[in-house]
């Protein structure tokens, strides 16, 4: 039901709701809010018109972050972990150099990441902040990874440590 006309129009949704649709090209998103479990776009249509757009936010799950640091990278942060864990057990001497290593393959990765988005920048030009920051906060995920190893093998060895 409705009309069509160039993208220009209105339909009647399957539970009765009108949709107006006044350009079927979006031309970029200037603010974002969050729910509780769906996120709110405004994205400016063809007459300059912010209109509000839904979706349902993807829940938080280690898996997605460990694939958005770089499954690279992250995959040799946590060999450094399978290392520590063993270090810990047969030689407790190497528990720091492994957790060093560990950090400076985050920090390695985050550098690579970094890169990326510089380079991106300098390809397209113009971005809006929200992407940047999307681009910044994936980058400091092999960081934080890296760091959770080495505070874990200071840990390690502090317990090791021979008591007086």
């Amino acid at each position: 039901m409705g009309f069509d006309r160039a993208g220009m129009g209105f339909n009647f949704g399957e539970n009765g709701g009108l949709s107006v649709t006044l350009q079927q090209t979006k031309t970029h998103i200037i603010m974002q809010e969050e729910a509780i479990k769906e996120e709110v776009m405004y994205v400016v249509d063809s007459l300059g018109v912010a209109q509000p757009e839904t979706f349902e936010k993807p829940a938080f799950s280690l898996v997605t972050k460990f694939v958005e640091g770089g499954l690279p990278g992250m995959i040799v942060i946590t060999l450094f972990l399978i290392a520590l864990l063993l270090a810990a057990w047969k030689a407790p001497r190497w528990v720091k150099e492994i957790g060093i290593g560990a950090l400076v393959v985050g920090l390695f990765w985050m550098l690579s990441g970094l890169s990326q988005v510089l380079d991106v920048m300098h390809r397209f030009g113009d971005i809006s902040p929200a992407v940047l920051c999307g681009g910044l906060k994936v980058t400091l995920i092999p960081l934080f990874y890296g760091l959770i190893v080495y505070f874990l093998s200071l840990i390690i060895r502090v317990i090791h440590k021979p008591r007086i």
